[in-house]
């Protein structure tokens, strides 16, 4: 018998251990490449289905109207889909949200949760859909969902939604949020940002590294001289961390992270960061924990 409910389901962040911006398309989007790293810090969702057919979020999610939320934009393209496959529109679905997250933190949270909802969904409904079928109805609501859905480390280029699997540090990571939020339009469309590094492959990428902060120092983030100049309290929280090993911002902010070989020296570092900002450590996940949950094949 098919499940009805599925609760505890764990939506991950990411870091970007680099972010280079290589170029910029036609129609606006710019040409990314970089490494994405789950971490085992996480909101965590619960589905049940309804007895109709509404796709109805039941927690308040601060400054994210339902009719916006990436959640529920992402269940209504699978329900669209599953229509058109079936004939019919499934059972509707509960969601409710645990957010730990930060919103604008460059920790992909909204991405995320909306590639967990994909998954679930996609359980739930028995609806039969590829791991990239997913991938290619969450792209265009949002070009980090793929990397959820991929669910395992990744060598990324185009717009984020090219990647390959690529060996990342086994490591302990500290996150400092700043206390601000970034909102990814005002990075990209500067003046000032750098749009032309010079590409790479994916054997330029240390697969192994012994020394997880020699790993994170591979190339650099591209968005955060932008950020650090339009949010000062994100290059306050780079430069402290930077006492402590190589300090990058993730995504186009606000969060910076550092990596630490074992959870020990992740602690000792933690217990020093200043009370202004809200810290934590996190352990580098090779993959999502959903795959395991619902026991999904790999790609």
């Amino acid at each position: 018998m098919a499940p009805t409910s599925l609760h505890q389901c764990p939506a991950p962040a990411k870091l970007n251990l680099f972010l280079h911006v290589t170029g910029r398309r036609p129609d606006g989007y710019h040409l990314l490449q970089s490494v994405f790293q789950l971490i085992d810090k996480s909101d965590t969702l619960h589905f049940d289905l309804r007895a109709d057919e509404q796709l109805v979020r039941t927690t308040d999610v601060p400054g994210v109207p339902a009719e916006q939320d990436l959640i529920v934009r992402a269940l209504r393209a699978l329900q669209a889909e599953y229509q058109r496959r079936h004939g019919r529109l499934p059972p509707g679905i509960d969601v409710a949200v645990e957010k730990r997250l930060p919103m604008g933190g460059g920790l992909g949270g909204g991405s995320s949760d909306a590639a967990t909802a994909l998954m679930a969904a996609n359980h739930l409904w028995q609806a039969g859909l590829t791991d990239r079928e997913l991938m290619g109805l969450g792209l265009p609501l949002g070009a980090d969902i793929p990397f959820f859905l991929f669910g395992e480390t990744a060598f990324a280029e185009g717009v984020g939604e090219a990647l390959q699997a690529v060996d990342g540090p086994d490591c302990w990571y500290v996150v400092i949020e700043p206390g601000v939020s970034v909102p990814t339009a005002a990075i990209f469309t500067a003046q000032d940002l750098t749009r032309n590094t010079k590409a790479i492959t994916i054997s330029d990428f240390s697969r192994r590294h012994e020394n997880p902060s020699g790993l994170i120092g591979f190339g650099k983030n591209d968005l955060q001289d932008v950020a650090t100049r339009l949010f000062p309290p994100v290059a306050e929280a780079v430069e402290w961390l930077s006492g402590h090993g190589a300090a990058r911002m993730t995504g186009s902010g606000a969060c910076v992270f550092c990596a630490f070989s074992n959870e020990q020296e992740a602690e000792q570092v933690l217990n020093t960061v200043p009370a202004k900002w809200k810290a934590w450590k996190a352990k580098a996940l090779m993959r999502h924990p959903m795959k395991s949950l619902l026991q999904i094949n790999e790609l």
